[in-house]
């Protein structure tokens, strides 16, 4: 019985790390724009890598999105490369 119960938690711990890496993929992929006008749409002031960089394109009417994940898939659209996207 003792045999029988250390396989059976051995088979759940196995499946249960085996199933890790699927969580991760089921995750959203963030959203890639075709150009700044329509990221504008969604994000006024664009969009920031992260919350400490600074504008090199002069002032701006709003202020960005912080989101890495959605800086990283529209990167493109940083024509400046101060780590904000279609700044506005």
């Amino acid at each position: 019985m003792k045999r029988f119960l250390a396989v059976t938690l051995s088979m759940g711990l196995a499946l249960g790390v085996s199933a890790a890496p699927d969580s991760a993929e089921a995750k959203t992929k963030a959203k890639t724009y075709k150009n700044c006008t329509e990221l504008n749409k969604d994000y006024k002031g664009g969009v920031a890598q992260s919350a400490s960089v600074k504008n090199k394109g002069g002032k701006t009417k709003y202020k960005p999105h912080v989101s890495k994940d959605l800086y990283e898939a529209n990167k493109k659209s940083d024509r400046d490369k101060d780590l904000i996207a279609c700044e506005k």
